[in-house]
Parts: structure tokens; C-alpha cells; sequence
């Protein structure tokens, strides 16, 4: 599975450099595509539960949230999301005179995901859209891989003490607190890589990031663990055939992005 992984990972690290520089529309596009699969991911799993969540409308409002972020002004975005969670209550309220039983769940369903998905996952845009957005996008997303293999590998070898052992009993503290330590130091060696092509991303500035998204993003990867757990589902879908769904490989990166964008803005 490892295996599997990291050959699938070299395959498509070189397309996805290419769009985070090249940034603009396309990369907006693949940002709004990603998040809209995992948005149709995310309501399949709740209906495993015999609820019913609108797939259209949570596809429709992360994708509408993300093109917003790059399009749209900060007010023109909240009217956006006002006018989607509108929308979303006169969806279910006709749903239920249509006999669904639990329409009020449904709907606190359908707002969490396009919340969750939409404005929190459009940070990635955000993310990119700073100066040197490229650089940091690059320094961000590369910390998850980098700080969850480390875990992975020495929590493995050492680990011994059960980090979250009803969401997922193989992570440990030892492999989190070595995921902390290596996000650090990576977050800092990307920079002062990135400054060899031009960029203007400090060892200091790149070191803030990879501690605050080694540290935190994890909550993203237990986060959905605690959606499946309940739904007593294993992946949040196929698209990736034995690697799961969108949503499974972009649990992080929803931190990642978000986490990225405050401390470069509040902090570096």
C-alpha cells in the first residue's frame, strides 16, 4: 500500500508543481474540481446513515465558494455563503414536505460540508493568491506529506503511546511529535531551497509554517476518521481505488492551506 502510494505520488508531484506555479485559472480550476469531488464524497458518506444532505447543492456551493475566492471581493463572498446556507434551508424544507424524516439534520449536514469543504478549502486559493504565493503553496502542502510519513515511519519503530485510539490506533505520540519536529525543520529547508529559484521565502517564515501545519493539520486526517468511524465506512470513496476518495488524501491539505495562509499574513 506504501508502495502503491509513493509511486502515485511521484507520478503526479510534477503536474501538480506545474499548476501551483503556474497558478491563475487553472489552478483555481483543479482547486474548485478536487474540493467538488470531495464535496460529492462527503455527502455519499452521511447518506450511509439514511440521511439526506443535497450532493447538488454542497457540489455546487464549495465550487461556487472557491471560484468566489478568486474572483469575488470579501463582501461579495459572505453574500455568496449567505445566499448558499438560504438556499440550502429552502432545499430541505420542500425536501421534507417531499417525506424525508430528518430534514433538519440534513440541512446542518449540507451547511457543514460546504462550509467545511467551500470556505475553508477555497485557502488554498487564498494561499496562492499572496505575494510569493507559489513559495509558500510549496512549502505548505510538502510539510503534510513530509511531517505524516515521519510519523508514520518512527511512530512505527517507537512509538508506544496511542495518540487517538478510537479514531485511529496506529498514530502515537512519538510519531507526532516526530511529524511536529521534521514539519519544522522541513518547513525551514524549503525555503532555502525555494530561495535558490528566486523566491523570496525565509528559512524563519518557512519554519512558522511547517511547525503550525506539522502541528495542527493532523485535526484535518482525525477529522474525517471521526466521520467515517460513525458512518462505519472505511474510505470516503473509490476514486482512487485502494488509496480511498478525494476527500481521504486532501484531509490535511483543508489545514494545511488555511493554517498556511494566517501565519504567513499574522505572522511572517
Amino acid at each position: 500500500m506504501l508502495r502503491q502510494r509513493v509511486i502515485i505520488s511521484v507520478l503526479f508531484l510534477p503536474i501538480l508543481i506545474w499548476l501551483i506555479v503556474r497558478g491563475g485559472w487553472l489552478y483555481v480550476s483543479v482547486v474548485a474540481l478536487v474540493l467538488g469531488l470531495a464535496a460529492s464524497e462527503f455527502g455519499q458518506l452521511f447518506r450511509r446513515a439514511d440521511l439526506r444532505p443535497s450532493t447538488p447543492l454542497l457540489i455546487a456551493g464549495v465550487v461556487a465558494l472557491v471560484i468566489a475566492r478568486f474572483w469575488l471581493d470579501a463582501g461579495q463572498t459572505s453574500a455568496l455563503l449567505a445566499s448558499i446556507a438560504l438556499l440550502g434551508m429552502i432545499w430541505h424544507v420542500v425536501d421534507y414536505e417531499r417525506g424525508a424524516p430528518r430534514s433538519g439534520t440534513d440541512f446542518a449536514v449540507t451547511l457543514a460540508g460546504i462550509f467545511y469543504l467551500g470556505w475553508i478549502g477555497a485557502y488554498l486559493v487564498s494561499l496562492r493568491l499572496l505575494p510569493e504565493g507559489q513559495w509558500w503553496v510549496l512549502t505548505a502542502l510538502p510539510v503534510v506529506w513530509i511531517a505524516d510519513s515521519a510519523a508514520y515511519f518512527i511512530g512505527r519503530r517507537f512509538g508506544r503511546r496511542p495518540l487517538a485510539p478510537r479514531l485511529s490506533p496506529n498514530k502515537t505520540w512519538e510519531g507526532y511529535l516526530s511529524g511536529v519536529l521534521t514539519g519544522t525543520l522541513a518547513g525551514a529547508a524549503l525555503a532555502l531551497l525555494f530561495a535558490s529559484f528566486g523566491g523570496k521565502v525565509d528559512a524563519i517564515g518557512g519554519a512558522i509554517v511547517g511547525f503550525l501545519v506539522a502541528t495542527i493539520a493532523p485535526f484535518g486526517d482525525l477529522g474525517i476518521s471521526m466521520f467515517k468511524r460513525e458512518m462505519n465506512a472505511k474510505d470516503t470513496g473509490t476514486l482512487l481505488f485502494a488509496h480511498g476518495g478525494a476527500l481521504d488524501r486532501i484531509d490535511s491539505w483543508l489545514w494545511a492551506g488555511v493554517l498556511g495562509f494566517y501565519a504567513v499574513v499574522w505572522l511572517v
